[in-house]
């Protein structure tokens, strides 16, 4: 299937969507000369800060999306790289392994941390961003509607699984697999967006890209409408709109 993710439609909240990079960036220590890797980079210009900011002398960016990575190439160059590749099987070891809202597109995190970690070189660090906002109605709705027909039939009964785990499940894990220094916590960041419709905008750049693939461009017009009707039926039309969104934090340091 063809990448649907559109940096143009992701960056209309760009701000918004940068503030927990900050907040993740500020847990992680800096690496003077050390290597770093970004899992699922995006289009690269929050790379291009933790390269800087960790004081790496190599860091790769690596994401499956080929139009995202189009417009990370801009940013390359001294000690910074971007490479086409997928989380679950990238290699090597780093001193920082970072991750800022990517890890959420994959399944069974009880087997992908761990995973991950066993990239951490000894005294390195793993530090990480998830959504935990699936309880939302902008989630709930998407999946509702991929339950009705025409969709339902489309989508071949695919609805998309939300493998985000608790936080404290997370410093549990990370904690058995030798880190310390841990830090995770769940974090509510408010957006205030112009209108209610700003949530559909905002899962358009997001979630609904899981389905958009899955389905012709005109079906997915008609999903969008209803998504849309459902939606604002549920948390009004209002403006401006408050949209709680939660989101979980991780670092930590494996123990050398």
């Amino acid at each position: 299937m063809a990448s649907t993710w559109n940096p143009d439609q992701y960056h209309r909240f760009q701000n918004e969507r940068s503030k927990p990079f900050f907040d993740l960036l500020a847990l992680v220590e800096p690496a003077p000369g050390g290597s770093v890797v970004d899992l699922g980079c995006g289009t690269g210009e929050l790379t291009k800060i933790l390269h800087e900011k960790s004081e790496a002398a190599a860091t790769i960016g690596l994401d499956s999306s080929e139009t995202m990575l189009a417009r990370a190439a801009e940013h390359s160059g001294e000690g910074l790289s971007f490479v086409h590749g997928e989380i679950d099987s990238f290699a090597g070891e780093f001193d920082v392994v970072f991750s800022n809202a990517a890890l959420q597109w994959l399944d069974g995190h009880e087997a992908l941390i761990p995973a991950i970690a066993a990239h951490v070189r000894g005294g390195g660090q793993l530090a990480f961003q998830v959504p935990a906002n699936a309880d939302h109605p902008s989630h709930l709705v998407a999946h509702a509607v991929a339950k009705e027909e025409p969709f339902a039939t489309a989508l071949g009964g695919y609805v998309r699984e939300w493998p985000v785990l608790p936080p404290e499940r997370y410093a549990e894990i990370l904690y058995g697999l030798g880190f310390g220094e841990l830090t995770v916590r769940l974090e509510v960041y408010g957006h205030t967006l112009a209108s209610s419709d700003g949530v559909v905008e905002w899962v358009k750049g997001s979630l609904l890209t899981d389905y958009e693939k899955r389905m012709p461009p005109d079906l997915f017009q008609q999903y969008l409408a209803r998504y849309r009707e459902r939606l604002l039926g549920e948390i009004g039309v209002t403006a401006p709109y408050f949209y709680a969104f939660k989101r979980v934090l991780a670092r930590g340091r494996k123990i050398a």
